[in-house]
């Protein structure tokens, strides 16, 4: 009587980890570039060379000085609790 996966091949049990420990890199690997291009790694977003061709020149804007992610986040927090605010005015008025 012979078990399964003892006939000279790797174990069914064994090659579903690979292959679970193959998908979990991948989405690692994506989820890191994700994280870099959105700029909430600490670091700088990648941007396009100056001189690369088909490149739009880099103008700093006066009106929306480079932030941090915590800055962008607490601006949209901020955001909408205004919203929130001015939703809530809004419904108090047609009540009356």
């Amino acid at each position: 009587m012979t078990r399964r996966g003892s006939a000279g091949g790797p174990p069914r049990g064994l090659a579903g980890v690979l292959a679970f420990l193959l998908a979990l890199c991948i989405a690692a690997l994506l989820a890191g570039a994700i994280v870099r291009q959105y700029g909430a790694a600490g670091g700088a977003a990648p941007r396009a060379e100056p001189d690369a061709p088909g490149a739009a020149p880099v103008v700093p804007d006066a009106a929306t000085p480079a932030r941090d992610a915590r800055g962008r986040a607490r601006e949209v927090e901020d955001t909408v609790r205004q919203q929130a605010r001015d939703l809530d005015r809004r419904i108090d008025e047609v009540g009356k």
